[in-house]
């Protein structure tokens, strides 16, 4: 089993705090959003995972170098391969072409989900949808009698489904899906602008491909600000009966409410931290209160009320009490 990841965008609706850190390796309760995407990926399939292919833009070094840790963590290869423009969902995809064989899931960085299932390797492809009130935001698809989809249409006007794509897909035989991506780009076939991945889908369809939709129990947006605090609460209720308190931080004189995540080297003193509140490492907390909120790591909080918020990477904030959503090496005193 591979796993394809385009992950090119760097966020824009998540500015500030992505103007540093491209997105899919903003972290939700301690990891990566990317990290805890092929985490929750890996343990849908029985097979073992080979390869984690992560299609990315001009992220530097170190971003690649992290990407590669990632994939290795969970006992595969990681590869790395390019985007250099924006040109769709189907170009995305087709930069991976060397990794589209065999078994394959390609997963859209953009959202976190939850589901207790393994992949049905007997059917050609599966594609992962949700009910969603508002289907003209979403790629959406038609079901027949039988369960097997029968149309993909992109954001559509007038009701035609309510089953949302979410941007997870199984393939069976990745080198038909390749075939189809390739055809729409060397014959230039776009869709406002862009190569969709639909079109590749429809293409597929067409030649005997059968999809049945697979569904989740979570679909978790990280796109804004309030999604990403929302994701962080959901997060930290699934995952709450692991222990997410590191061994090596110190609390002194800290009320701590949980579900939290405390990471390594934290320190907080004469506070109250949570619920529904993830703390990055080495991050200092005092004289405050901190609620459903996200504070990355190397941060300093002191004398504040704080909730429903996000506080980057080395920031020093001392004031009073706001709704925030700070980036990275900001100070802010009263």
């Amino acid at each position: 089993m591979k796993i394809v990841v385009p992950m090119a965008g760097r966020g824009s609706r998540l500015r500030p705090h992505t103007l540093t850190t491209p997105k899919p390796l903003v972290k939700i309760a301690g990891k990566p959003i990317v990290h805890r995407l092929v985490e929750d990926l890996a343990a849908m399939s029985d097979d073992k995972l080979e390869e984690i292919a992560f299609v990315v833009g001009d992220f530097g070094k170190e971003v690649e170098r992290e990407l590669i840790e990632i994939a290795e963590s969970l006992g595969a290869k990681g590869k790395i391969y390019y985007q250099d423009e924006p040109l769709g969902t189907a170009h995305a995809i087709y930069c991976a072409a060397d990794s589209l064989d065999g078994n394959v899931i390609v997963a859209f960085a953009d959202t976190l989900f939850k589901a207790d299932f393994t992949i049905d390797r007997s059917q050609d492809g599966i594609i992962w949808t949700q009910r969603v009130e508002d289907p003209s935001a979403f790629g959406v698809v038609k079901l027949d009698e039988e369960g097997v989809i029968t149309d993909f249409i992109e954001k559509p006007q007038e009701y035609v489904s309510d089953h949302a794509i979410i941007g997870i897909y199984y393939f069976k035989e990745a080198e038909k899906l390749k075939a189809e991506l390739k055809y729409l780009i060397d014959n230039n076939i776009m869709n406002s602008g862009e190569y969709q991945l639909t079109g590749a889908l429809e293409n597929m369809k067409a030649k005997g491909t059968k999809f049945k939709p697979g569904t989740v129990d979570h679909w978790l947006d990280c796109g804004n600000k309030e999604a990403l605090v929302h994701t962080n609460r959901n997060y930290l209720d699934f995952i709450k009966d692991q222990d997410l308190i590191s061994e090596s931080a110190k609390l002194n004189n800290a009320v701590i409410i949980s579900p939290v995540y405390i990471g390594e080297g934290v320190e907080i003193n004469n506070a109250v931290v949570g619920p529904y509140v993830s703390v990055g490492k080495n991050t200092k907390i005092s004289n405050a209160v901190v609620q459903n909120s996200i504070v990355q790591e190397y941060t300093v909080i002191a004398k504040v009320n704080i909730e429903n918020s996000v506080v980057g990477n080395y920031v020093n904030y001392v004031g009073r009490a706001k709704d925030l959503s700070i980036g990275d090496f900001t100070s802010v005193k009263e």
